[in-house]
């Protein structure tokens, strides 16, 4: 019996917990083509596009503080981009952390935090 319930709890973490994270991430991450950065009263602007797993583009903008830390004007090209849960980053909209072409989130160094802003 007691057997039967350590099962039953172990299937219900993995469940509830271990799985949705691992898809979850999966969902948010799409690689990103810079196509221009500037600058414009302190603000890095990065415009490009983003595609998603299944193929879908997007034009959108990359903004974030220059004088922040992780603002960084990427050089055109391609990157992987990370897109953040709610409530969590350093602005107040989508936020997104953006990594080299290739690169794995879980254990690569990120180029930068940006905000996102769909066209």
């Amino acid at each position: 019996m007691k057997r039967i319930v350590f099962l039953a709890a172990a299937t219900l973490f993995l469940l509830l917990f271990v799985i949705p994270t691992a898809s979850g991430q999966e969902d948010q991450t799409a690689t990103f083509t810079v196509r221009s950065t500037e600058v414009v009263t302190g603000v890095v602007i990065v415009s490009g596009q983003m595609t998603a797993v299944g193929g879908r583009r997007t034009s959108v903008e990359l903004q974030c503080n220059k004088g922040f830390l992780m603002c960084k004007a990427p050089q055109p090209g391609t990157y992987v981009m990370v897109r953040l849960p709610k409530n969590r980053g350093p602005y107040d909209c989508a936020n997104v952390d953006l990594y080299p072409e290739g690169a794995d989130p879980q254990t690569s160094e990120k180029i930068g935090e940006y905000c996102l802003i769909q066209k």
